[in-house]
């Protein structure tokens, strides 16, 4: 609790800046630290006012408990039938000066009441006394409470001087000073009566650790039941000699002191405390007392340290968690300065989807369990290990960075790792692992790029095989590096629209007429085109297929217009990312496009029975009734569904008749060198015949030699694509392409 002084402190430095002001109210200030009563305070206050601005009569009114009215505190030349009348009122906005002021915490100054709106349903009261001005400044704590009101009356309509102004703001300073001042000496005197029920401990020595006085729970909190001196060297023994002097020694400079010790209790178990020392002077010697305030906090250090524990550490594992491991090695490179190179590892389960799908989430987190236990055994206390989430486990080798030993380490812990397990319910299971490795500084100048470049590696051990370890390479980096120049500058693209359609003839095999063209994807960057197989699944995985897809539909169904215009009568093809496919989202927003596009284009019915949309087998792996909706939609309108690639996915002819589909394409890869091999001969001779039987048009693409068209034609495929007759070309060509074709 402040002292007397104390609490006047912040006041009288407010007042610091006028010499004038403190010598004005010197006597306030005298009544507030002897302990005067409010009411006299407050009434001394309003006199002072009232004799520094003569034809003034001053009040203060003081707001309830329950910070709704406003009670009388001090106005003793203001009639007692107004002062009545006003005591209790309700504030509000429009309630008089004073309870508008109160109400708003602002300043309110009333120049006339008679005709002032605040004042128009009470102003009969003021004006029978007299009062025809009123100004009224909120009275506020430290903390910008609203207290009550200082309000000045005049008996003439006046406005006040920048003097008035400030005359009314220090009065309603001093009145706060007082009521707070008040208040705390309520608070002193309520404080003494619950001493002894105070649940934190109290104790007061002298300089000689001697006890002056002790609350009850002091004695519960040590577990004791007499205490002659409370000596800290002993009691707070298990925190060191020297924590104990710095702590006296600093209590001789500040005469306060806070923190958490360790002290040993009556039955000799240590505890927790939480603990403020103050030391003051006290009788005519100015001997010096020390209060000691501390409360048990053992269980809440216990609880804090589980909570932090279990903030870094996997809940399953007991391993550190992702942050924890990421902190300490962020530490690492700090304490450093960046320049001791390290290792870093990532490891991740194979195929930890399948024991999951398969034995149950149950069965897969023991089988964590067993690994982490397993990985805890192979490595050193050098070596820091973290479960970074799922079935990835992270390493942080310090002081390791030579690329052999790294491997070596690597091969250590994939073999100790890769073989059965046997769980706690008797399941066994063989799991094998792939590891990613980066070095730092090597491989990566901060711990971001670091993980990067684990992660790199980790996805590259995978795609290899799997159960092997793949340190981070300079070639990697130069991989990631271009998907990430790609990705940017696709973004771009897009919204500048950088990309071009190229077409490539399919012909009819029997007349060797070009019948429809398909559309090919071209995007240059600093004048390299870069291949569809590169850029398409950036795009795909980064959501931009989407924009790209339907910038393609609205391009190739312009061409279709202008080659209908021109009496050029062929079909083109357009190619559908499996992406716009996986869900009835997409597909309701493929729908949308076309519908868009066919009236942005054509002012009467868009010719849609010349396009073909080819998609892909594994399209068709999904199958819902949402996407047979989705291809009937579009074949009613004239659209034909292609099976683009077919025999390369998941080939079943059991798609041909669940599937609204017209025709499929027989993949290149099954059509170059089928003159010479037996097996692919009579793949696709199958697929020709049972699609034909099934009334779907079988188109080969890829086809290049001369004998490889005479086989395919030998099959019955209906048409032909491939550099044989016509490689893809820029939209001009084609349209020369077909003129020219045209006449002949």
């Amino acid at each position: 609790m402040q002292s007397n002084y104390e609490s006047i402190v912040p006041t009288i430095r407010e007042f610091s800046g006028s010499s004038v002001s403190i010598e004005r109210y010197s006597k306030i200030l005298t009544m507030v630290i002897a302990g005067e009563p409010l009411s006299a305070v407050l009434n001394a206050l309003v006199l002072l006012i009232e004799k520094e601005k003569l034809g003034t009569r001053a009040s203060v009114l003081l707001l309830s408990e329950d910070k709704q009215r406003l009670l009388t505190g001090a106005a003793p030349n203001l009639p007692d039938d107004y002062n009545n009348a006003i005591h209790g009122i309700e504030i509000g906005h429009g309630v008089g000066s004073c309870g508008t002021a109160a109400f708003s915490g602002e300043c309110v100054i009333v120049e006339d009441i008679e005709h002032h709106p605040f004042w128009q349903p009470y102003k009969a009261l003021p004006l029978a006394a007299g009062l025809k001005a009123c100004w009224s400044e909120p009275i506020k704590d430290n903390a910008g409470n609203v207290l009550g009101t200082f309000a000045m009356y005049y008996d003439t309509v006046k406005s006040p001087t920048r003097h008035d102004l400030k005359l009314i703001q220090e009065a309603a300073k001093l009145a706060s000073l007082a009521i707070e001042r008040s208040r705390a000496m309520q608070f002193q005197q309520l404080a003494a009566n619950i001493f002894g029920h105070l649940p934190v401990a109290l104790v007061t020595t002298d300089n000689n650790w001697s006890v002056l006085e002790a609350n009850p729970a002091v004695y519960r909190t040590l577990s004791v039941e007499h205490l002659p001196s409370f000596n800290p060297f002993q009691l707070f023994a298990p925190a060191g000699e020297l924590v104990i002097r710095a702590m006296l020694n600093e209590l001789e400079r500040q005469q306060v002191w806070q923190g958490e010790l360790t002290a040993i209790d009556g039955l000799a178990n240590k505890i927790e405390l939480e603990v403020k020392v103050t030391s003051f002077s006290e009788g005519i010697g100015g001997e010096t007392r020390f209060a000691w305030l501390f409360n048990d906090i053992t269980e809440r250090k216990q609880a804090s340290e589980l909570i932090r524990y279990q903030a870094d550490h996997d809940a399953l594992t007991g391993l550190s968690n992702r942050s924890n491991l990421i902190d300490k090695v962020q530490q690492h490179i700090e304490q450093t300065n960046g320049q001791q190179p390290f290792g870093f590892m990532l490891m991740d389960l194979d195929n930890f989807k399948v024991v999951n799908d398969t034995f149950g989430h149950e069965c897969g987190d023991k089988l964590l369990v067993a690994v982490a236990e397993r990985l805890q055994q192979q490595i050193g206390d050098e070596v820091q290990l973290a479960r970074f989430g799922g079935d990835e486990f992270a390493l942080f080798i310090p002081y390791v960075s030579d690329a052999d030993a790294l491997e070596s380490l690597a091969e250590k812990w994939r073999n100790a790792l890769s073989h059965s397990y046997t769980l706690a319910n008797g399941q066994k299971l063989y799991a094998t692992i792939s590891i990613g490795i980066a070095r730092y500084i090597s491989d990566a100048p901060n711990l971001e790029s670091l993980l990067n470049c684990a992660d790199q590696a980790m996805y590259i051990a995978k795609s290899q095989g799997r159960n092997r370890y793949q340190l981070f390479t300079l070639r990697m980096q130069q991989e990631a590096e271009r998907h990430a120049k790609l990705l940017s500058a696709l973004k771009l693209a897009v919204i500048n629209q950088d990309f071009e359609l190229y077409f490539q003839p399919i012909v009819c095999i029997n007349t060797n007429k070009i019948i429809r063209a398909e559309a090919l994807l071209r995007w240059q960057l600093d004048g390299e085109y870069i291949s569809p197989a590169e850029f398409i699944p950036i795009a795909e995985s980064n959501g931009l297929i989407v924009q790209i897809g339907q910038w393609v539909r609205l391009h190739a169904m312009e061409t279709l217009i202008e080659l209908k215009k021109l009496g050029i009568d062929i079909g083109l093809s357009l190619n559908i990312s499996t992406f716009e496919m996986w869900s009835d989202n997409l597909q309701d927003k493929l729908i949308a496009s076309f519908n868009a596009f066919g009236k942005q284009l054509s002012q009467g019915d868009y010719p849609y029975q010349g396009l073909t949309l080819e998609i892909t087998e594994s399209v068709l792996m999904e199958q819902h009734s949402h996407l047979i909706e989705t291809l009937d939609v579009l074949r009613e309108k004239g659209i034909k569904i292609s099976i683009d690639d077919f025999g390369t996915g998941y080939s079943s002819l059991s798609y041909l008749s669940h599937f609204p589909v017209d025709q499929i394409k027989i993949d290149k890869s099954f059509v170059q060198g089928a003159d010479a091999a037996k097996k692919q001969q009579a793949l696709i001779k199958a697929i020709s015949s049972l699609s034909q039987a099934l009334e779907v048009q079988v188109v080969a693409e890829g086809v290049e030699t001369q004998s490889e068209l005479e086989f395919i034609k030998s099959c019955g495929v209906a048409a032909v694509q491939g550099y044989y007759f016509y490689k893809p070309m820029n939209k001009s060509s084609l349209f020369e392409l077909l003129c020219k074709t045209s006449k002949n």
